[in-house]
């Protein structure tokens, strides 16, 4: 359990004294945000606010699990190993869309194609070296069948495997991409959910069915659940950090290479840890969010009418007369809630099964 403190620790340590670090080095380049003129008036003052800050805490979490290696003397296991993969593959195209948008002052980045090959490549890359680097009891990073709190019902084979872990990583992705659009507001419900999955890693690896002292109708079959907390822990660190300076009024963005960086680890742990459909509940503030831009806009194509004053849904409320911070605060609550009862739904699952 040590490892769990030690890179919670030096993933915080190193995000809140690198993120000014970085924040100095983008103002002096002059890589700010571009702001979209159709969104909320009050965001253009943050036009030229350094951005790409994702940099940061994917540095952080990276540095943070290969210290605690070494510090701790303990061997890295290939699901945290591919989890951080898949985290900082998806950042590298999110850097790229961001850099594109910086450079050329385009607000849409890479083009549409681009970027999704690069989602692409990143995800299907993940999903296959799941399938594989058994270990003693044959169990693999990922299985191919579906999960809850546990796996459930019958395999449902490595191709449409691939298509579903794609699915999820495409959708956390865009999930959190489309909630950061205020200050802190993805950063800190991100917090939230890796805290879930540290306590979800340390459970699943006191029952496990590889301890005999555990093993019984409840216990978990997960190749490497303590180094997914561990993974979760300097997540969950790196990003407390990077919201000291990303908190309102924001010193520095993540841009899409935090945003996609952060979905893409979000479906790697659910998926490492056999909780796929579970992060719906944990994450449902992503799931809210994204909900929001869907019915907005297949309402306004089937009927030419917005049911939001704008998507995603946070700027609906911006456009109603709630401050940013309120909106904020409000939508942790919510995250927060959601963390909880998906947590609270995990144990249940346990305690029914045991």
């Amino acid at each position: 359990m040590r490892q769990i403190l030690v890179s919670g620790v030096i993933g915080l340590f190193l995000s809140l004294i690198g993120t000014p670090l970085l924040i100095k080095l983008l103002a002096r380049k002059g890589y700010g945000q571009f702001i979209r003129d159709d969104g909320p008036q009050n965001h253009h003052s943050k036009r030229g606010t350094p951005t790409m800050g994702g940099i940061a805490f994917i540095l952080a979490t990276l540095i943070a699990y290969v210290l605690t290696k070494l510090i701790t003397g303990s061997q890295p296991s290939f699901s945290g190993v591919l989890v951080l993969f898949l985290f900082a593959g998806m950042g590298v195209v999110g850097f790229l869309d961001d850099y594109i948008k910086i450079v050329k002052q385009r607000s849409l980045g890479l083009r549409a194609k681009a970027k999704m090959a690069g989602q692409l490549i990143v995800g299907v890359g993940f999903a296959i070296l799941s399938l594989n680097f058994a270990d003693a009891r044959n169990l693999t990073p990922a299985s191919t069948k579906l999960s809850f709190t546990q796996d459930f019902g019958w395999s449902i084979g490595p191709v449409i495997f691939v298509l579903w872990a794609l699915f999820m990583i495409l959708a956390m992705s865009n999930g959190v991409n489309l909630t950061d659009g205020l200050d802190g507001l993805a950063t800190g419900a991100c917090v939230m959910v890796f805290g879930a999955y540290t306590f979800i890693g340390i459970w699943e690896h006191q029952e496990s069915c590889a301890n005999p002292l555990s093993a019984g109708p409840g216990c978990y079959e997960v190749r490497d659940p303590l180094d997914l907390a561990v993974v979760s822990a300097a997540l969950m660190g790196a990003c407390f950090g990077f919201l000291w300076w990303n908190t309102s009024p924001a010193k520095i963005f993540m841009g899409d290479t935090g945003s996609l960086a952060l979905g893409g680890a979000l479906a790697g742990l659910a998926i490492c840890s056999r909780t796929q459909l579970l992060l719906a509940v944990l994450g449902g503030l992503f799931v809210l969010i994204t909900m929001s831009v869907v019915i907005q806009v297949g309402s306004f194509r089937l009927t030419g009418k917005r049911v939001f004053k704008m998507a995603p849904l946070q700027h609906h409320f911006e456009l109603k007369g709630w401050s940013e911070v309120l909106v904020v605060v409000r939508f942790w609550i919510i995250q927060g809630m959601c963390a909880i009862v998906g947590v609270g739904i995990f144990y249940a699952g346990w305690a029914a099964a045991s």
